[in-house]
């Protein structure tokens, strides 16, 4: 089992979870985090921590794009392990639905 991190997070990206994750297995994009799996001790701590609820176990069903997209993505962007700054906007899409479609970005984050 692993954790992985859903489109909840676009445009949010509060980082709570980076600050709780004891084995650093953040890693950052342009506007969402994701969770390498291979690195992920399935701990569970950062679940909490997310206030749009973006971080799901792996074990939940229809969540196995979510394993696809945390696993690629995890490879080509910069690990972080501090919290940084929300975008001023994160709470005006906190709740919004099919953020992938509209805003995913595959840009690397800054790896603050």
């Amino acid at each position: 089992m692993t954790y992985v991190v859903t489109d909840a997070c676009i445009k949010c990206k509060y980082m709570d979870c980076v600050e709780v994750c004891p084995v650093d297995c953040f890693y950052e994009g342009e506007n969402m985090l994701v969770i390498h799996p291979d690195e992920c001790i399935d701990c569970g701590v950062c679940e909490p921590e997310c206030p749009p609820e973006a971080i799901k176990a792996d074990t939940e069903s229809g969540l196995e794009r979510w394993l696809r997209v945390n696993a690629e993505y995890a490879q080509k962007w910069p690990n972080i392990t501090q919290k940084g700054i929300a975008p001023a906007d994160a709470d005006a899409h906190k709740e919004e639905q099919g953020k992938f479609e509209k805003y995913f970005s595959e840009k690397p984050g800054s790896g603050s």
